[in-house]
């Protein structure tokens, strides 16, 4: 067990110990130590709280989480939390930013913070922006015109997966500016080509290919919790051949009777190469963890990386990308622009990796837990904690802006 578990795991068995004491029975106190609370219950589990009913009464993101697990049938919530293996490397990348310490600098002037960020020809007033994530209907009707939405409120980047429900000609809509375009390679080169043109139809400036996820194979936790839900998946899930593609806009008019999965295992860096010399789009590769690969990128013509294990959900190598990206930014040395993901919850977090060199930061899972459990306003609530938290820190830091950061804001334990 990681020692932070342990310490968290010794410090609830303490308060247990404490609430039982009888020095507690007649304090006369209200709330959790007084005789008329549940004291018991609060040791057990000091940040627990009564059921949020609205997303305002959010303090963090995992508020909404539990909320979005009450929601969500048991197979959509397992599809959303599994690693594989033994989930690992999901835990991994929430340890990772343990082996991080933040050098607090005082006496800095932090009346005016600025989070901006630019990334290619666009400056972001916050550098947090939403990851692709497929089939969002998943976890409310209409979740990907909902998280455009969001974003176009708080006035933020959305990577727009090729594995939507909705179509991006919607998205773009509803955000009133293009989002990027994430894409999932296929085995046909005509396949991929044309869903290329269509994001870059409908406005696209940057194409994310994600090299992270070249298999399915291996998510015990969601294989394990499927058998425990008793609805019929047939009634929402296309079968046959293609039919998971049906229900996927991007794929609207191909034929996709020959696929069987959006997943390819056939990618190299020719291919990289081929994909450059067609599209007038900026190209970001999407799982780049080692210098190695960096380097690589960089003599392909690479536009940007984005540091990314998937979340956890395509390897079990226990290394958080928290922990690979000082190793990528040293590699690249500020050729181009590095994002990464997986794993980030706290403002505190993303400052670590603004700190490390990265440019912008995506979320995946907090935001479904807000649209699971409220909606647009939902997400919108997590994009708010998570801006509000990363300006907490920047203050409480001495860090006016992610330049300040970059002056060794950050030890390595």
């Amino acid at each position: 067990m990681p020692a932070d578990r342990k310490l968290v795991l010794c410090r609830r068995r303490f308060l247990q110990f404490v609430a039982a004491s009888p020095l507690f029975a007649d304090t006369g106190l209200p709330g959790p130590l007084g005789r008329m609370g549940n004291a018991t219950a609060w040791a057990a589990d000091p940040t627990a709280m009564a059921d949020i009913t609205s997303a305002a009464q959010a303090l963090n993101v995992f508020d909404l989480e539990r909320v979005a697990m009450k929601n969500l049938p048991i197979a959509h919530a397992a599809y959303l939390n599994t690693g594989v293996e033994g989930d690992a490397t999901v835990e991994a990348n929430r340890s990772g930013f343990t082996r991080f310490q933040i050098r607090a600098h005082r006496l800095v002037d932090t009346t005016k913070i600025d989070m901006s960020t630019r990334l290619f020809e666009t400056t972001w007033p916050v550098p947090i922006f939403t990851d692709p994530v497929s089939s969002l209907d998943a976890f409310h009707p209409r979740g990907d015109v909902l998280v455009a939405k969001a974003t176009n409120a708080r006035k933020q980047l959305q990577v727009y997966p090729t594995l939507a429900n909705s179509p991006i000609e919607e998205v773009v809509a509803a955000r009133e500016t293009p989002p990027w375009f994430q894409l999932y390679p296929t085995r046909d080169w005509a396949i991929t080509r044309a869903l290329m043109r269509r994001a870059e139809a409908a406005g696209c400036p940057v194409v994310v290919v994600t090299v992270d996820n070249i298999t399915a194979a291996g998510r015990e936790t969601l294989a394990r919790q499927q058998r425990l839900d008793t609805r019929n998946c047939a009634d929402c899930h296309s079968t046959g051949p293609g039919g998971y593609f049906r229900s996927k806009s991007m794929f609207d008019g191909l034929d996709v009777t020959q696929l069987r999965g959006p997943l390819t295992d056939n990618l190299s860096w020719d291919f990289v190469k081929r994909l450059r010399d067609v599209t007038a789009m900026k190209v970001v590769l999407k799982g780049i963890v080692t210098a190695e690969d960096a380097t690589s990128a960089l003599r392909y013509g690479v536009d940007g990386l984005l540091v990314s294990n998937h979340g956890g959900r395509s390897e079990e190598s226990l290394r958080s990308t928290i922990e690979a990206l000082p190793e990528v930014t040293e590699a690249v040395g500020g050729k181009v622009p590095i994002m990464i993901d997986s794993g980030f919850r706290r403002g505190s977090d993303i400052f670590k990796a603004l700190a490390l060199g990265a440019d912008a930061v995506g979320i995946g899972r907090p935001y479904v837990w807000g649209l699971a459990a409220f909606g647009q306003e939902g997400v919108e609530r997590v994009l708010d904690i998570l801006r509000t938290e990363l300006e907490v820190t920047m203050r409480s830091m001495g860090a006016a802006s992610i330049a300040d950061m970059r002056r060794g804001y950050v030890a390595k334990t």
